[in-house]
């Protein structure tokens, strides 16, 4: 949590209002370790975000957050 705060400047409490957005984005992802889920969604805060997780025994585990490139964007508001 702290190294994505220092390299993204996003905080993981932050993240958690993002995969509640009504309006979010999620989309699966076969990843070759374990299956991922790359959501793109609105903070509590106004930040659109995207955030990264995996399903660990019924559990989310973040991954990473970061702002939305353009196309990103794009796709959230269209």
């Amino acid at each position: 949590a702290e190294s994505n705060l220092r390299k993204h400047g996003i905080n993981f409490a932050e993240v958690t209002s993002v995969l509640k957005d009504n309006n979010a984005i999620t989309i699966y992802d076969e990843h070759p370790i374990e299956d991922r889920y790359i959501t793109i969604g609105m903070s509590d805060l106004g930040k659109l975000l995207v955030v990264v997780y995996t399903l660990r025994h019924n559990k989310i585990r973040l991954l990473s957050a970061r702002k939305t490139n353009k196309g990103e964007s794009q796709q959230y508001f269209n």
